[in-house]
C-alpha cells in the first residue's frame, strides 16, 4: 500500500461551520459514519461505521505507516476526526485541496471538479447538503418523527444507502482530481508550510472569556438603551426594521433612498444641510450595526473547553498568491485599537460597568471594537511576543524592480513617506518635518505609496482615502505622474511583467527576469516562477484585447467580483501585485519555520504579523525572534527586511 484516498462522514451535535473542526470533533457525542477509501487509486470501498462494521486493521495500521502516503480533500478534516481515535500523523497526509488551490482552482471539491471539467459521473454528488442535514447534525423532535433529535440509518434506509454512494463518490472525485493535477506537484517546502499550519490550528490561541461575556453584556445593555431612544424618536415599532425605517428617513428627510447601506447612510451623515433628527437616527443606527459584537458571539462559538480557540487560518487561502485567510473569527479583518489607556477599558468591560464606560469612553460599540484584539490572551504562566515586517510589501517592490534610492531609503533611516515626497516634489527630506510647511507634502507621499506601487492611478489614490486626506481630485493626476517619474524601475517592472506574460502566452518564449523570476507555458498553465521556486499558475491562458486596444493576457479563475469561475483579465499591475504579494508570503513562511524551528510556538498570524506564545523566564525575546523573521532564505539575497513589535499579556496593535 502507497497511496490511501479517505473520506468521512460524522456527526456531531456541535455546529461545524459556527464553531469549527475542533470543538466539533471535541464534542462527546462525535462519531464517524463512514470511512470511504480507495488503496492505490483502485476500487473505492467503504466501511459503515454507523451500523457497527469495524476498520479493517490493515487500514489503521497503514494510518500510522509513515510509508504510505495518506490523502483526503480539506485533509485537515479527517486529520483531526482520525486522531480522535487513531494515531495518524499530519506529516504522512496530502491535501488535494490545497493541491487545488496551488493550481489555481477553487477549494470545494464540488467547485474545482467543475472548473476542472471532470464529467459528471467523477463529480461530487449534488444531493449531499440534503443527505448531510438529515443524517450529520441533530434534527428537530416533532410529533412526526417521534420526538427523536437525531436521524439514523435505519430511520430511512434509502437516503442511507443513497448517503453511502455519495461518500463513495466524493473519494472517486479526489482521486481523479488528485490525477489531473499530480503532473504539478506541490513543491516540499510548501508541503512542510501546510504541515505547520497544521500545528498552529491545532495548537490554538487562549481566549479572555470574562472578557468577551463582558462585551456581550455590555452590548446587550446598550442595544437595549439605543433600541429604545430610536424608538421614541421615530415612533416606529422595529427601528431595526431596513423597510420601517428607509420609510421613515424618506418621509422626514424627503430623499429618495433605494437602501439603507453603509455608504447611503455616510452619505446622509455627512450632508451639512441633513436634518438633526434623521441623522440622530442613523447614528443610532450606525452603532447598533457595529459588527464587534459579531465577533465577540464567534469567539464564544468556537472557544473550545480548555479555552482555546483553533483553526483560525486557511493554508493558500488566496490561491493566486498563497496567502493565509481567516476562518471563523477572521483574524486577518480585526479592528485597529487607538486609545491608549487598554487596561482600565479592560477592566471595566469584564466588571460589566456600562455607566462607567460610558462616561470615560463615550462610544461604547467603538470601545468593544477596540478591545476585540485584546481577547486573545497568551495561556498561564506565558506572554506574547508580537513581532511583523516592516512596509515589506514596498521593501519587496523595490529590491524585484531594483529601485536603488527605495532600497537605500529601507538599508537607512526607513522613512518611506517622508523620501517619496521629498523624490516627488524635489524638496530635500530634511525639511519634511513636524513644523515646516514642507511637511504637508508627507501625506501625498503617503497615499502615493499606498496606492500607486501596482499601476494605480487616480481612482487607485481615492480608494486609499486621498480626499479624505485633504486632497483635492484635481491634483490627484499630477501626484500619479510626479510618483511614476520618481519610480521609473518599478514603472519598467509593470510593462516588463506585462510584456513577458503576453509574449510566453502568445509564443511559449520562456522569460528570465532578475531575482529569479521567469515565465513559461505548457498547454493547460501560463506560470510564474518566483524566487523562491513556487509558481504562480494562470490556467488556461489566452490573449485579449484591452480597453485600450493593447494585447492582455486572460486567464480562467474566481472573479473577486462575480465569486464565479469566469474568464478573468490581468494587466501588468496587477501581475507585479501577485507576484509582490507572493514573495512577501513565501518571506512570511520563512520566518515562521525560522521561529519554530528555534522553538517559539506560533499561535497565530496576520498578513505581516507572527503572533508568539511564550513561557516566563524562557530565555525567548522580542530581539531574537525580530532577528530570526530577518534571517533571508537564499533566495532573498540583498532584500532590506525589517521587523519590530512588543510583548504583552494581550494581543493588540501596537
Amino acid at each position: 500500500m502507497k497511496v490511501l484516498h479517505i473520506d468521512l462522514e460524522t456527526y456531531s451535535s456541535v455546529d461545524l461551520k459556527k464553531a469549527g473542526l475542533y470543538k466539533y470533533v471535541q464534542s462527546p457525542d462525535f462519531q464517524i459514519l463512514l470511512f470511504a477509501y480507495s488503496v492505490d487509486g483502485g476500487t473505492v470501498n467503504i466501511i459503515d461505521c454507523a451500523c457497527g462494521e469495524q476498520i479493517p486493521a490493515e487500514l489503521i495500521t497503514a494510518l500510522a505507516d509513515q510509508k504510505v502516503e495518506k490523502m483526503a480533500h480539506n485533509a485537515a478534516f479527517e486529520i483531526y476526526c482520525l486522531n480522535k481515535f487513531f494515531y495518524s500523523p499530519v506529516s504522512q497526509w496530502h491535501c488535494t485541496m490545497v493541491h487545488s488551490l496551488y493550481c489555481g482552482f477553487p477549494a470545494s471539491l464540488d467547485a474545482a471538479g467543475k472548473a476542472m471539467g471532470l464529467p459528471e459521473d467523477r463529480r461530487k454528488m449534488g444531493v449531499g447538503k440534503q443527505l448531510i442535514r438529515y443524517f450529520c447534525v441533530p434534527c428537530t423532535p416533532t410529533a412526526r418523527n417521534g420526538g427523536r433529535i437525531r436521524n439514523l440509518p435505519h430511520h430511512d434506509p434509502a437516503k442511507w444507502r443513497l448517503f453511502k454512494e455519495y461518500c463513495r463518490q466524493d473519494v472517486a472525485t479526489e482521486k481523479e482530481i488528485y490525477h489531473r493535477l499530480e503532473g504539478y506537484p506541490i513543491p516540499e517546502l510548501e508541503r512542510q508550510n501546510w504541515v505547520l499550519d497544521q500545528y498552529i490550528n491545532t495548537a490554538g490561541v487562549k481566549m479572555d472569556l470574562e472578557l468577551i461575556e463582558g462585551a456581550l453584556e455590555l452590548h446587550g445593555v446598550v442595544s437595549q438603551e439605543l433600541a429604545g431612544k430610536a424608538r421614541k424618536l421615530t415612533g416606529l415599532d422595529n427601528p431595526n426594521s431596513v423597510a420601517q425605517l428607509k420609510n421613515w428617513v424618506q418621509e422626514h428627510s424627503g430623499l429618495e433612498l433605494e437602501s439603507l447601506n453603509k455608504a447611503t447612510v455616510a452619505e446622509i451623515l455627512a450632508d451639512k444641510d441633513g436634518k438633526d433628527l434623521v441623522k440622530e437616527v442613523l447614528r443610532i443606527r450606525k452603532e447598533l450595526g457595529k459588527t464587534s459584537v459579531k465577533k465577540y458571539e464567534a469567539m464564544r462559538a468556537c472557544v473550545c473547553a480548555d479555552g482555546r480557540i483553533r483553526g483560525l487560518l486557511q493554508f493558500y487561502g488566496a490561491s493566486r498568491t498563497g496567502r493565509f485567510a481567516g476562518r471563523l473569527v477572521q483574524v486577518q479583518n480585526l479592528p485597529r485599537n487607538y486609545i491608549e489607556s487598554l487596561n482600565t477599558a479592560r477592566r471595566l468591560v469584564k466588571a460589566g460597568r456600562p455607566e462607567a464606560v460610558r462616561a470615560v469612553y463615550g462610544d461604547v460599540p467603538d470601545l468593544l471594537s477596540q478591545l476585540i484584539r485584546t481577547a486573545f490572551i497568551p495561556g498561564e504562566g506565558c506572554r506574547f511576543i508580537v513581532a511583523d515586517f516592516s512596509a515589506i510589501e514596498a521593501r519587496v517592490l523595490a529590491w524585484l524592480a531594483g529601485e536603488e534610492w527605495r532600497l537605500d531609503v529601507f538599508r537607512t533611516h526607513g522613512k518611506i513617506y517622508e523620501a517619496s515626497a521629498s523624490a516627488m516634489f524635489g524638496v530635500p527630506i530634511e525639511k519634511i518635518k513636524k513644523g515646516n510647511p514642507e511637511y504637508a507634502l508627507r501625506s501625498k507621499g503617503k497615499v502615493a505609496e499606498l496606492a500607486l506601487g501596482y499601476q494605480g492611478g487616480a481612482h487607485a489614490l481615492i480608494s486609499m482615502g486621498a480626499l479624505s486626506m485633504g486632497l483635492s481630485e484635481g491634483e490627484l493626476p499630477d501626484i500619479v505622474s510626479r510618483w511614476r517619474k520618481s519610480n521609473r524601475r518599478i514603472q519598467d517592472f509593470w510593462y516588463t511583467v506585462e510584456n513577458n506574460a503576453v509574449d510566453t502566452v502568445q509564443h511559449g518564449i520562456v522569460h528570465a527576469m532578475p531575482k529569479g523570476i521567469s515565465f513559461y507555458r505548457d498547454q493547460n498553465y501560463l506560470f510564474i516562477r518566483l524566487p523562491s521556486g513556487r509558481d504562480l499558475f494562470y490556467y488556461h491562458p489566452e490573449l485579449m484585447t484591452n480597453a485600450f486596444g493593447r494585447k492582455a493576457v486572460g486567464f480562467y479563475g474566481t472573479s473577486q467580483a462575480t465569486k464565479k469561475w469566469e474568464l478573468t483579465e490581468t494587466y501588468g499591475g496587477k501581475l507585479t501585485e501577485n507576484i509582490v504579494q507572493a514573495v512577501a508570503r513565501d518571506l512570511l513562511c520563512s520566518a515562521m519555520q525560522n521561529l519554530y524551528r528555534a522553538g517559539y510556538a506560533i499561535r497565530f498570524h496576520i498578513h505581516d504579523e507572527v503572533i508568539l506564545e511564550v513561557p516566563e523566564n524562557s530565555g525567548k525575546s522580542l530581539e531574537e525572534a525580530v532577528r530570526l523573521m530577518c534571517t533571508l532564505p537564499e533566495w532573498a539575497a540583498g532584500l532590506p527586511l525589517d521587523a519590530a513589535g512588543f510583548e504583552g499579556y494581550y494581543y493588540r496593535k501596537d
